[in-house]
């Protein structure tokens, strides 16, 4: 058994501490926004290749990452050098995500469908290869900076904070200035040559994030857990036997379980956003700003209100609660329009209706994932009372797993609503039948709610709350550390 450091003591961070760290969640955000929102729309609607063959190939590149994260948490966890465990991996991934974001983006032209589908599944295999090596160790930090219980809520408050404002900067720059209407292009979105400026653009982003903070957070090198270097795996059968003692956890299934309902749901709605924005709502331009501007409201209200039902009522009743009431706003639209409760499509009201009741929704959707984040902080001590390790990076690789999910099986899914409702390739805004609408609408709202439900019944089996993890702090002798 793999020998480890005492938990780390239930500490306040300085601020300038959180920030920094949360900070490089922009890249995440930068990526996430970029694979879910626009991904699939760039291969099927300008690239012209079916919607159903894409979104295959881009859940089926996510495959791959069921192998690679958990392996990269394995080995972040055990790796021992002067800088820690987790910032030379942090380091070392902002070239590679910044060279395998722009490539991914920028098929050769004059290529075939086949040609072009390889082209997708072998660099989206590398960019979200690339990412896990930042995220999963960078993510892993959370639980080693502190183990206070409500510090860690707040310190993955801002981690979410930033991510969403990585995300709203990628809509924002895509809407404002590379997705302008061009000669040729009275409709931005369609231009290939907009998504290759973007590209660049949110490659810069992520590396600058991923340096900022892993060159920020570098003086906590020294206040981090430290497995004793006997602690290295004898081998790789005794390495897979740990692994499996690991991942043994009903805490961490529960987590897995529910991380998959909410970031599935939080994928198709991403990857269908320009299709029922454009065709069912009838944004302009100007509507995607500002929607991308409501975001920010929407981000900044769970990053204050999610540490304060943490502190009020337990994690799993409130991750539970708010996964069902975000879902219910983000649908509401969809009910109203069938309802004849929603203006006409051409009322220059009804896309400015449907932004700000989803926008509330998008809310307590991210107080949702904020509460399932800071459960998996707290899943570390659980497991290490049992195996007498601490493996934050193979714990929330399978939570970076589930997140991934977003871009990987929310388009698979995304895709086969498409298919369902018989939405065109190439389709013209004002020219795709009204039932085709219809079908696309209902198929989405249905699922999207039915989805929503089944993960607010899992979050309610997570197995413990404050009272369980303070006893196991005192168990394995963490002293509390004034702020």
């Amino acid at each position: 058994m793999t020998a480890a450091a005492a938990a780390p003591p239930p500490r306040r961070l300085r601020q300038g501490t959180v920030v920094s760290y949360g900070f490089g969640a922009v890249a995440y955000g930068v990526k996430d926004t970029g694979f879910g929102a626009f991904l699939l729309f760039f291969y099927n609607q300008v690239m012209g290749l079916p919607q159903t063959t894409v979104s295959f190939v881009i859940m089926a590149a996510l495959l791959i990452d069921a192998f690679a994260d958990p392996a990269i948490g394995f080995l972040s966890d055990r790796t021992r050098s002067r800088w820690g465990r987790r910032h030379p991996w942090m380091y070392g991934s902002a070239l590679p995500i910044m060279i395998g974001y722009v490539i991914v983006w920028s098929p050769p032209a004059g290529a075939t469908p086949t040609q072009l589908l390889v082209w997708l599944f072998v660099f989206a295999v590398l960019v979200r290869t690339a990412v896990s090596t930042y995220e999963v160790p960078s993510v892993a930090l959370a639980p080693e900076l502190t183990s206070d219980y409500d510090e860690r809520t707040r310190i993955l408050a801002w981690r979410y904070l930033w991510g969403w404002a990585g995300a709203i900067a990628t809509l924002l720059v895509a809407w404002l200035y590379f997705f302008r209407p061009a000669p040729g292009f009275p409709d931005g979105a369609l231009n290939p040559a907009g998504y290759q400026g973007l590209a660049v653009a949110c490659a810069l982003m992520m590396g600058v994030a991923i340096l900022v903070s892993a060159l920020a957070t570098h003086r906590e090198i020294p206040n981090l857990p430290r497995p004793t270097a006997g602690g290295a795996p004898a081998g790789v059968g005794h390495g897979f036997r740990e692994l499996r003692q690991t991942l043994n956890n009903r805490g961490f299934a529960v987590l897995m379980l529910a991380g998959l309902c909410t970031y599935t749901n939080q994928g198709v709605i991403t990857a269908l956003g320009v299709y029922a924005g454009t065709h069912i709502w009838g944004f302009t331009p100007g509507d995607y700003v500002l929607q991308a501007l409501g975001f920010i409201l929407s981000a900044s209200t769970a990053f204050l209100i999610a540490p304060r039902l943490g502190k009020r009522r337990s994690k799993p009743a409130v991750a539970a609660t708010v996964v069902v009431i975000g879902a219910s706003l983000i649908t509401l639209p969809y009910w109203l329009r069938f309802a004849g409760l929603m203006p006409p499509l051409g009322d220059p009201l009804l896309p400015k209706l449907a932004i700000a009741i989803s926008l509330c929704g998008t809310a307590f959707n991210i107080t949702g994932f904020i509460m399932g984040a800071s459960m998996m902080a707290d899943v570390v001590e659980e497991s290490e009372t049992r195996t007498g390790r601490r493996d934050e990076g193979v714990f929330f690789a399978g939570a970076f797993f589930m997140q991934k999910c977003t871009s990987g099986v929310g388009i698979f899914l995304a895709g086969l609503i498409l298919a369902a409702a018989g939405f065109p390739e190439r389709a013209v805004p004002g020219q795709v039948a009204a039932d085709v609408l219809d079908r696309l609408a209902l198929i989405h709202a249905a699922s999207y709610l039915g989805v929503a439900c089944l993960a607010s019944f899992i979050f309610s089996r997570f197995p413990f709350g404050r009272a369980e993890h303070e006893a196991r702090l005192r168990a394995l002798g963490a002293g509390r550390v004034e702020a």
